[in-house]
């Protein structure tokens, strides 16, 4: 299994990701999502410049965020700044477009969206909107077409996976492992969590801030996914619903997405200090270099080829090197 790294893009990205390439991981995801994050795309460029050798790529883009003229241009300039380092991953919007206030992107979509990128780095004409284009990029604009980049697609039920099947050439996942992750070449699959000490208080302030945005994905996906009745079904939920209710209901899914992947929101917060931070194992790959290990195990008998792993809190020294130890024990 390779051991790949995750960033929510920011201001000091780059700087993470040399630091992941020092430490020896392979590849380096950055989010799309700019209600929280600078531009996915200029922060992988200058990722590509303070690199050589790890891999990157934006996991996962949104197609509704970006006309595919406007991916395929930047997915063209990044090749050319990394040579044989890149790869896409496209997704519905988990928290792209919901943290917007908006539902997923559709399926249908999401194929005809990325049968047009894929069409547009060969080099073909192709229709959009009712319109004919193509990159005309001249030398030295871009690289000569055809540009080869894989393309993976974040998928979990039936019609992503058929979406999948036909246009991906790996699987990208986070939450949950679809059973069909075994019939991709590739099936990445990103993870939070934080890698314990021996004997270590869950309830801890350092397990609070390297495990807690993690762990407040399970709060944040319920809600998304089944509403607050199955969001109080979990450890903490009650005491999560009650500050999201504060809200009213049009601005909701900004108290929802607050500080998503990065800290505790007011919301988390009331969770964790509820009883929410027993999630943390089961939720995260939180746990102790052995149990860590146990989990990455299950994981690739699942299908999972290349894990993708997010630290978080303050020491990020730490959590990689913790986590590819663990990895690699």
């Amino acid at each position: 299994m390779q051991v790949s790294v995750a960033f929510p893009t920011a201001l000091n990205s780059h700087e993470n990701i040399a630091l992941a390439e020092e430490l020896g991981y392979e590849r380096a995801w950055l989010y799309d999502t700019p209600q929280n994050s600078p531009d996915v795309w200029m922060c992988l460029a200058l990722a590509a410049e303070r690199t050589s050798g790890i891999g990157l790529g934006p996991g996962v883009l949104v197609p509704s965020l970006r006309h595919p003229m406007v991916n395929a241009a930047a997915t063209a300039m990044l090749a050319a700044l990394a040579p044989g380092r890149v790869q896409v991953a496209f997704g519905t919007g988990f928290s792209g477009r919901r943290a917007m206030g908006y539902r997923g992107i559709k399926w249908a979509y999401m194929a005809d969206y990325i049968r047009a990128f894929k069409g547009l780095l060969r080099g073909e004409v192709i229709e959009w909107e009712g319109a004919k284009m193509q990159m005309l990029h001249p030398d030295g604009h871009a690289p000569a077409r055809p540009v080869e980049v894989p393309v993976l697609i974040s998928a979990l039920g039936p019609k992503g996976a058929e979406v999948a099947r036909e246009l991906a050439d790996g699987l990208f996942a986070t939450l949950q492992l679809p059973e069909f992750a075994s019939e991709f070449p590739t099936a990445s699959y990103l993870a939070w969590g934080t890698v314990l000490d021996e004997g270590e208080d869950r309830a801890s302030e350092r397990v609070r801030l390297a495990a807690g945005p993690g762990t407040a994905l399970a709060w944040h996906g319920a809600y998304e996914f089944g509403g607050q009745p199955a969001v109080a079904e979990l450890a903490g939920g009650e005491a999560w619903n009650e500050v999201v209710n504060h809200s009213p209901e049009e601005l909701r899914h900004l108290a929802v997405h607050h500080g998503h992947c990065v800290e505790l929101s007011e919301a988390d917060q009331a969770a964790w200090n509820a009883g929410g931070h027993s999630l943390i194992e089961s939720s995260t790959l939180s746990g102790t270099t052995k149990q860590v290990h146990e989990k990455l195990d299950a994981l690739a008998a699942g299908g999972v080829t290349e894990i993708v792993y997010q630290p978080c809190g303050p020491d990020t020294r730490r959590e990689l090197e913790k986590f590819l130890e663990a990895a690699r024990s």
